[in-house]
């Protein structure tokens, strides 16, 4: 399994953070490359969507679940076809204020957002690919853009959640077998 993992420190509420990152509709918003989601359920577990991807001459529709939901903690998904991959939203509220926290800032969370996935699970009927190109092309440059895109949409919701843009470090956290 690959693992993505991305983190960074937002000054909101844990509370507030789970309110945004539970909206997964909301998500065309951080993403580049995210056109629309579909929700089937009520928001909690065994909710499904269905999320539209369009990247170069490609578009791929996702189907996701709601595995659980920890509020205001975590917020876990699996993808239900087409590749075996599953992740969480993460919110850890910190004890101390970071040293370069914004000066109005009263509260802090550790976010992350981690993606764990089989590459060599992904079923390459899925996506209908122009003459020429292969599977295992288009899976090489996929990986570092799923990366790419992780930091977006973490840094894109941090924006969202403490309602201002600021520069923020983001974590790329290395685990074995990861991107």
């Amino acid at each position: 399994m690959d693992e993505i993992v991305v983190s960074t420190v937002v000054y909101a509420p844990a509370r507030e953070v789970y309110d945004v990152l539970v909206d997964f509709p909301g998500y065309t918003a951080y993403s580049d490359h995210l056109r629309d989601v579909t929700r089937r359920g009520d928001g909690g577990p065994g909710t499904r969507y269905a999320l539209r991807f369009e990247w170069w001459k490609l578009t791929y529709t996702a189907r996701s679940e709601v595995t659980d939901l920890d509020p205001p903690h975590r917020i876990d998904w699996r993808l239900v076809k087409d590749i075996d991959a599953a992740g969480r939203w993460r919110i850890d509220p910190l004890d101390s204020m970071p040293a370069d926290a914004p000066e109005d800032a009263t509260v802090a969370c550790r976010v992350f957002f981690e993606v764990e996935f089989d590459p060599g699970s992904a079923d390459s009927s899925a996506v209908s690919l122009p003459a020429l190109v292969s599977f295992d092309w288009v899976l090489s440059k996929v990986k570092p853009l799923a990366v790419s895109e992780a930091e977006d949409v973490v840094e894109r919701a941090v924006a969202d959640i403490e309602g201002r843009s600021r520069p923020i470090e983001l974590r790329v956290h290395e685990r074995p077998g990861s991107v």
